[in-house]
């Protein structure tokens, strides 16, 4: 099932592929509770929710999905973490020369249609936008054994983890933290209708234009050991995102005006606009590396 959000945080499924059918009215107590809360709740007890969603989607066809302003899925999570270098993208990477790490993106993901702000804050050299295959959890996550890491997955989103490069990386916060640097959407696709979620095909344009083109399967630490590192020091909650990396081929620079896309296999595509008051960049800044091209060699500014 394909659960979206959209006008004044009222939640909804995707039906025939085009259709939103409204099931605000199956969340006790929605209109006091904040967005994050509502969907925590579907989230949470989504056994009970999932047989109400289906007998209105029996009944209901819906409004066709034009007619619909999304919103972002996942409003405010507790915790929206995204994983460093971890896909096998260069001749010198491998599982075992790439630890698992991760780092914290703002919590306030922008949904499909937002906006980007894109900030001219020296010495940021190039602005790039990774797209990303992200999970969102579905039960409390504590000390977990691979081995059940994925009965925790609630299901998968796009999602796009903007960057900028060039500062320092001391810590994340200016470089990967900032107000609208997580992008989700356009729904989130339950775990059910993703048989393999490290067998999916992740496409990016920009303005049209193709730039990543990936499959999942090149993940170096796949879903379940990421779980179970995060879950040995964090207790993950229901409605948390974690972003699990990006193949860096394609990648270019981003700037102000431009339009992003992101599509993954099985779980739609969303479109972001960019926007801010960066100076136009059109070179990629890693010495000895052409735009849209992956590096070859550890040169310059590892990507991450």
């Amino acid at each position: 099932m394909k659960i979206l959000r959209f006008k004044d945080n009222r939640v909804g499924i995707l039906r025939d592929g085009n259709m939103v059918v409204d099931v605000s009215d199956t969340i006790p107590h929605r209109t006091i509770k904040s967005p994050q809360q509502v969907i925590e709740e579907v989230i949470e007890h989504w056994s009970e929710y999932r047989k109400r969603f289906d007998k209105i989607a029996a009944k209901k066809r819906g409004v066709p999905l034009s007619r619909v302003k999304l919103l972002p899925p996942i409003p405010r999570a507790t915790k929206v973490l995204a994983a460093f270098v971890n896909y096998v993208d260069r001749p010198d990477r491998s599982p075992e020369t790439l630890p698992l790490e991760f780092f914290y993106k703002a919590p306030e993901v922008v949904g499909p249609g937002g906006s980007v702000l894109l900030l001219d804050i020296p010495p940021v050299i190039v602005y790039q936008a990774e797209a990303e295959l992200a999970f969102v959890m579905g039960k409390r996550a504590k000390n977990v054994k691979e081995s059940d890491a994925m009965k925790y997955v609630f299901g998968y989103a796009p999602f796009f983890d903007i960057s900028a490069r060039g500062l320092t990386r001391r810590t994340q916060f200016l470089p990967k933290g900032q107000d609208t640097y997580a992008c989700l959407g356009p729904w989130i696709t339950t775990k059910d209708e993703v048989p393999d979620p490290h067998n999916l095909m992740v496409k990016s344009w920009l303005n049209g234009k193709p730039r990543q083109d990936y499959n999942t399967r090149d993940m170096a630490h796949r879903i379940p050991a990421q779980i179970a590192w995060l879950s040995k020091y964090l207790q993950l909650q229901p409605g948390d995102v974690i972003a699990t990396g990006t193949y860096h081929e394609g990648l270019g620079p981003v700037n102000p005006g431009e339009t992003l896309e992101i599509e993954i296999e099985r779980l739609g595509r969303a479109t972001f606009q960019l926007k801010g008051n960066s100076p136009r960049k059109d070179v990629d800044f890693i010495p000895g590396v052409t735009p849209n091209s992956p590096p070859t060699s550890p040169v310059g500014i590892t990507r991450v």
